[in-house]
Formats: C-alpha cells, structure tokens, sequence
C-alpha cells in the first residue's frame, strides 16, 4: 500500500527519467480522461498530480516517488488532444512512443478508458499498438460515478468484447471513480502483487 508519495521529477525525453531499476507503474489516455486525479486518488495526495480544466495539459512524463522510492507512479502526456500543432503532436507521440518501448523499468502500463463512452477509435489503436509490441498493460475505466451503474457497465462490458473480437486473452480491468475512490483497493492490491512478484524473481 502506498504510505508515502512525492513529486520526483518532470522529465521531456525518456533519458531524463530517474536512473535505477524500481518498477514504474504508468498511466496514459486521452486527454481529460481523468488521469492526474486518479493518481491523487490512488496516493492520497490532493494535488500531487496538477489537474486542469485544459485538456492535454500535460507535456512531460511525470515520475511520483512512492514509499520513499520503493517504486514509481509514472503520469503520461494524454493522446488524442486535436487543438494541439502537428509538431507537438508529433513530439509527444515520439515522446510516448519512446517511453512505452524503451523504458525498461515500465512493469504495467494504465490505459485509461472513460466509462461514459461508447468504444473509442483512438483508444481500441493504442490497445493494438500496445498488443503488437508485447507492452504489459492493464485497463482502467474513469469516471464510474458520472453515470447509472448499469449504463457505466454496459459500456464496459461493449468495450471488452469489442477487445474480444481481436484478443484471445484479455488484460486485466478495473473501474474507478476518483470522486467515490472506487477502486483504489483494488488496483493498489493488483500494484502490489506485482511488486511482490518480482521481489520473488
């Protein structure tokens, strides 16, 4: 469980990021699909991650250091913001790109899904580009509180089985709320699985 958690380091390039071999735990979508409070949510910290009314605020990869650097909380630039230039969208894509491939202390990658829609075109790519390229990764569904559980679930379950028509496996899932804190056991218990895991290897 998290006890402790504090800004690291804002980094433009993934040579940038922290030097070692702590597992990171990243979290990526599109843009205003909630990331930033969910990692105050899962921390605990208000305003550890800066939230805006602007989509795609984020520029840079983010690192949160938890429990004194045992391990990373890794905040993502969001993808799919349309009012940004072509060079930035092509900057931060590379910047994405280079992070999700190359950064070797990646141990689960978040993709976040907003439960309030229907299956995204943008976000079932990004699930097959991650697939192709063998990138471990688990999904989370935002905003659960926003509407009915039933309608919330129901566009859950549409987009797994969409997942379905693709994968003969699917990655693990979890619904959240950053307003309720549904969830948070849950995806801290499935962190901290893993963590234990590798401490076993």
């Amino acid at each position: 469980m998290i006890n402790n958690a504090e800004y690291a380091i804002s980094s433009a390039k993934v040579g940038q990021c922290p030097p070692g071999d702590k597992p990171e735990y990243a979290f990526i979508g599109r843009s205003n699909v909630g990331k930033s409070s969910l990692i105050n949510m899962l921390t605990g910290v208000r305003g550890l991650a800066k939230t805006s009314s602007m989509p795609g605020k984020t520029m840079l990869i983010n690192h949160f250091s938890i429990n004194q650097g045992q391990w990373f909380l890794v905040d993502l630039p969001g993808y799919g913001f349309a009012k940004r230039s072509k060079r930035e969208q092509e900057k931060l894509t590379a910047m994405i790109r280079d992070y999700v491939l190359g950064r070797e202390q990646l141990t689960c990658l978040f993709l976040l899904i907003d439960s309030r829609l229907t299956p995204q075109h943008i976000d079932l790519e990004f699930t097959r580009f991650l697939g192709e390229n063998g990138v471990p990764f688990a999904i989370v569904f935002t905003k659960a509180d926003k509407l009915s559980h039933s309608k919330t679930m129901a566009n859950v379950r549409l987009f797994l089985s969409t997942l379905e028509q693709e994968w003969e496996e699917l990655p693990p899932h979890f619904v959240t709320s950053s307003e309720t804190r549904m969830g948070r056991d849950t995806l801290l218990q499935f962190i901290e699985g893993v963590n234990q895991q590798m401490t076993v290897r």
